[in-house]
């Protein structure tokens, strides 16, 4: 399957991004889709992962309350809405995918799937 990233942008803080993820050559819902993000400097980190088939969700603890996740069937895409945005949320967003599936709480590591979109920056300005 092949990702594509779309939705990032410029905001201030308190504002709001939507990112989307589509997928081709695959149906989305037979996959495990997560989001990951990298800061300029920082190691690629983990934001939040949809399981497939059961729906577990889980969220990085700095993003619980702010973020959520969403599957579009008919889109086929995989969505990140971030609402009160911080400016530590700056980062390059980029959604991945696997045939896996991750219990309840636990944080999958990025090795972990093997389909990766190409990123999309998110800038939040204080």
């Amino acid at each position: 399957v092949q990702l594509q990233a779309s939705g990032g942008g410029s905001v201030q803080a308190g504002g709001s991004l939507r990112l989307s993820c589509a997928a081709s050559g695959g149906r989305f819902s037979l996959y495990t889709a997560a989001w990951f993000r990298q800061a300029p400097g920082k190691e690629r980190e983990f934001v939040v992962v949809s399981n497939w088939a059961g729906g577990i969700t889980s969220f990085d603890e700095s993003v619980k309350g702010r973020f959520t996740i969403s599957r579009n069937s008919a889109k086929n895409t995989v969505d990140l809405q971030m609402n009160s945005l911080k400016p530590e949320d700056t980062a390059v967003y980029y959604c991945a995918a696997t045939r896996s599936r991750f219990s309840s709480g636990l944080i999958p590591h990025r090795d972990r799937f093997e389909h990766w979109g190409q990123g999309t920056l998110v800038t939040v300005s204080s």
